[in-house]
């Protein structure tokens, strides 16, 4: 499921980033705060990552555990890159996204951006 998230999120697939986050989607973000709106996490994604921001996943760092009857809970290290910022040093950083199984669907319940 990340993968198909972030290929999303590289390739500015807005529709498939917007259907696997939860209509309740937290996302806790250690420099910017706390976003509990889907919405404006959309806009946000359009104005600030769309065209301009990729991320590459850290080969080996993620780590899996189911959470009984809900879903699972995936941390890992990332790291991006912003073309606008073409000289900025891209230094991995830490995630934790927390995935609920609903009707056979995979959602983004809750994301830990820590940096």
């Amino acid at each position: 499921m990340d993968s198909i998230f972030f290929n999303a999120y590289n390739t500015c697939d807005i529709q498939t980033q917007t259907d696997m986050l939860s209509n309740d989607i937290e996302f806790f973000y250690d420099k910017g705060g706390v976003s509990t709106s889907k919405s404006d996490i959309v806009a946000s994604t359009k104005k600030n990552i769309c065209g301009k921001v990729t991320r590459t996943l850290i080969k080996g760092s993620i780590e899996v555990y189911p959470i009984h009857q809900y879903g699972a809970v995936e941390i890992g290290y990332h790291k991006f890159f912003n073309n606008q910022e073409p000289d900025a040093k891209s230094i991995p950083s830490k995630f934790i996204t927390i995935w609920k199984k609903e009707h056979n669907k995979w959602l983004m319940t809750k994301v830990i951006s820590l940096h």
